[in-house]
């Protein structure tokens, strides 16, 4: 969250000449304003911590914040003024909307003693169940995991940083050593695709390699 960091992350950003939308993962945090650095770049049309929403193409995308106030063991937490306005931006709308949320701490229990879960994401999860189709994205954990719950589909996406050992595996998360010769392929990019007349959102994951 240093002035430098955020200038080299954006210098590789632009070049892709892409729209792009934020939310902050926890490091983007940690300035001495807690967070005034990271907002005055990105969080312009934001709400509280930096959360939005926004329409394209016929899909409803919904930026969440859950890495302020985090709980025990480092859990993710997106606090009530942000549930209170999530309900507020999906009153209304029908369910026949295709909905994209995104957040950097995953929004379900993937492995809590490590802080891979969100405290008080099943109250967000309950006011998104009545649509359609729901694709939770959730980055974090370095790595792919996917699971489907009813018409929901939640999926984490590899880093382009480093990866992470699988739940459990290790004492504690933090960078896994590879071989210089496999790091690529354990790195990646995640991309959605809308088809008009499609139930789901195509997601594709792309290695770096």
């Amino acid at each position: 969250s240093k002035d430098g960091e955020f200038d080299d992350a954006a210098r590789i950003i632009d070049s892709t000449g892409l729209e792009v939308f934020y939310v902050p993962g926890e490091h983007d945090l940690i300035d001495p304003g807690q967070g005034k650095a990271y907002l005055d770049r990105y969080g312009k049309g934001t709400l509280g911590a930096g959360w939005h929403a926004f329409d394209r193409d016929g899909v409803h995308f919904i930026g969440l914040v859950n890495v302020v106030d985090l709980k025990a063991g480092g859990l993710g937490n997106l606090g009530a003024e942000q549930l209170a306005w999530l309900k507020n931006d999906l009153d209304g709308r029908s369910a026949s909307t295709p909905i994209v949320v995104f957040a950097h701490i995953p929004l379900w229990s993937i492995y809590p003693q490590w802080g891979w879960g969100t405290d008080d994401a099943a109250q967000a999860l309950a006011l998104l169940r009545r649509f359609g189709s729901v694709t939770v994205l959730n980055g974090h954990i370095h790595q792919i995991i996917q699971k489907v719950e009813g018409n929901m589909v939640f999926h984490t996406a590899r880093s382009t940083a480093f990866p992470q050992p699988q739940p459990g595996t290790a004492d504690k998360p933090g960078p896994v050593i590879v071989p210089a010769d496999q790091l690529r392929s354990m790195l990646g990019l995640t991309s959605v695709d809308f088809t008009v007349g499609k139930e789901r959102l195509a997601i594709t994951d792309t290695t770096l390699a």
